[in-house]
Parts: C-alpha cells; structure tokens; sequence
C-alpha cells in the first residue's frame, strides 16, 4: 500500500504503475498512457491519468456514466457530443452520460488530464460507421478527425 503522500515528477507518481490506455486491438487510440492515482470503493470513484504524447488521442466512444476531465499539461481539443472544442491547463470538461467524446494531442505537444469515474462503470461504447458519419457531418469534426 502506498503512503498518503506520492511525489510527483515529470508527469508521473512514485509508486503508481504506467499503464496502457486500453489493450492493444480493443478499440482505435494512439499514443496514450494511463495512472491510477486514487481508488476506493468506499466512495465509489476513481482518480486516473492520462497523457498522450503529441498527435495522440483517445477513443471516440460513450458511456452511460458521466466523467469529468482536468486539463493538466498541455493543449489540444475534445470532441464532446457533435462539438469541437480548444482545451489547455486547468480547462475543465463534463461529459454527460451517452455523449460521444475524444481527445487529441493535435497542439504539437503532450495533453494530459485527469478524469474521475466511478468505480463501477459500464464499458465504453464505439461508434457504428452510421454514426461515426452522422458526427462528422458536421465540418469542424470531420477536421477533428483528420477526415
């Protein structure tokens, strides 16, 4: 068990594992990492980081639970239910439940962020081609995509 206090350096905290976004194969991301930083089942949330190095991003997907994200390093954009945004450092963003969202390190730089979560949670949702098309419709995501 680790003590109440942990270090952090360098976007990383002593005692906590550097782990894969995902499994490899599972779902479309690039050059994501994840930390657990806070666990606890008593009041059923869970604290993680994630960074992605520059031109990474996440999964395009949704959940039935809401999240909210902390920008920590960085800026980038998010995706969030058909609209494009800009974020950088201490941006805050709340997704609601079953809203498609994902974000890209397309700044030139790292984007890193914490979300916290449930600790029980549905798993995520990936877009059908149909609504992958239906949300890049809209030009400014269809530029977020890279399409």
């Amino acid at each position: 068990m680790t003590g109440p206090v942990r270090r952090f350096s360098e976007f990383h905290w002593e005692d906590t594992d550097l782990l894969a976004y995902k499994e490899e194969g599972s779902a479309p991301f690039k050059a994501i990492t994840r930390q657990v930083l806070f666990h606890h089942r008593e009041l059923k949330s869970e604290l993680r980081y994630f960074e992605m190095a520059a031109g990474g991003y996440s999964t395009l997907e949704r959940h039935q639970h809401v999240h909210a994200v902390l920008i920590l390093r960085g800026e980038g954009q998010c995706m969030i239910g058909g609209e494009v945004f800009d974020v950088g450092e201490n941006d805050l963003v709340t997704i609601e439940p079953m809203t498609w969202h994902q974000f890209r390190a397309n700044a030139g730089e790292p984007l890193g962020f914490l979300c916290m979560v449930n600790v029980e949670r549905d798993k995520p949702q990936l877009p059908t081609p149909v609504e992958h098309k239906a949300l890049a419709e809209n030009p400014a995501v269809k530029k977020f995509f890279g399409e």
